[in-house]
């Protein structure tokens, strides 16, 4: 009787991946402190003249529904943040924005809230460019606040940085992510393609704009016209699979690594 009221085995018998929303909350408060914690953040904004507005957060959906089937127990995954960082995109209808300083903010208070119910290993996995600034920033403030705690590791990664795609698939243009762009087109065409408009006669716009190695400031209609960046015309759905097989395999051997820090920090510790 004892063991089918205890919310630890109750968990382990119900729930086989572990996402936030699915959970109570005597299961959420059973799992380990050093259970790595996944906020995957997106946004919804103008993906061109041939992809949806919620491309973004479409595609990291994707590919955390890859890992949390891979990962089953080992992460808690919360609810993906469709709200992100996208002033940039305001001149195109249907960008929905939290400005920078707001999306800081919130970024800040999920981690305070999640350290708050005694996790320790704080990941956020961003699908969209425009939260990697603010989203750096944010882990970067948080460590200062709690700068006395050495057991925490608090990370900010983009799916996309995991792999190098093109090396095991030749036929791919693109060499870096772009926007609305060949590589984010395939993805769509493999889990939504009734959502893809006609991708034959679109131009490819130049990802690049000048100017580097120096970081200039810009808005995205400074760097194109159509919406989109980079070659979409070049996309398919057989290419959108290699894709998401490559950065999922990618971010599942990352959080993996999220997984067992300590143990090496632990042990040299206490080595020394």
């Amino acid at each position: 009787v004892f063991e089918s009221q205890n919310p630890a085995t109750h968990f382990e018998k119900r729930v086989a991946r572990m996402n936030w929303n699915d959970l109570t909350w005597p299961e959420i408060r059973s799992l380990a402190p050093d259970t790595p914690v996944v906020f995957p953040v997106a946004a919804i904004e103008q993906h061109g003249h041939h992809l949806p507005v919620a491309t973004d957060s479409m595609l990291l959906g994707e590919v955390i529904r890859r890992l949390s089937a891979s990962l089953e127990k080992e992460v808690l995954f919360a609810p993906l943040q469709w709200l992100g960082n996208s002033d940039h995109h305001m001149d195109f209808s249907g960008t929905l924005s939290a400005r920078p300083r707001s999306y800081l903010d919130l970024l800040n208070e999920l981690m305070d809230t999640a350290l708050a119910h005694g996790f320790r290993r704080i990941v956020f996995l961003n699908g969209h460019g425009g939260n990697i600034v603010p989203g750096k920033q944010a882990v970067f403030e948080a460590r200062q606040r709690y700068r006395e705690r050495q057991d925490l590791l608090l990370l900010f990664a983009t799916y996309w940085d995991f792999a190098r795609p093109w090396e095991s698939r030749p036929d791919l243009v693109q060499r870096s992510m772009g926007h609305a762009c060949e590589w984010e087109t395939s993805m769509i065409l493999r889990i939504a393609p009734q959502l893809v408009h006609d991708i034959s006669k679109l131009e490819t716009v130049p990802v690049n704009f000048g100017f580097e190695p120096a970081y200039r400031g810009w808005t995205t209609r400074d760097r194109t016209r159509p919406g989109h960046m980079g070659s979409p015309q070049f996309a398919s759905a057989e290419k959108g699979e290699h894709l998401f097989a490559e950065f999922s395999k990618g971010a599942e051997t990352f959080l993996r690594e999220v997984a067992a820090w300590g143990w090496c920090w632990c042990w040299c510790w206490c080595w020394c």
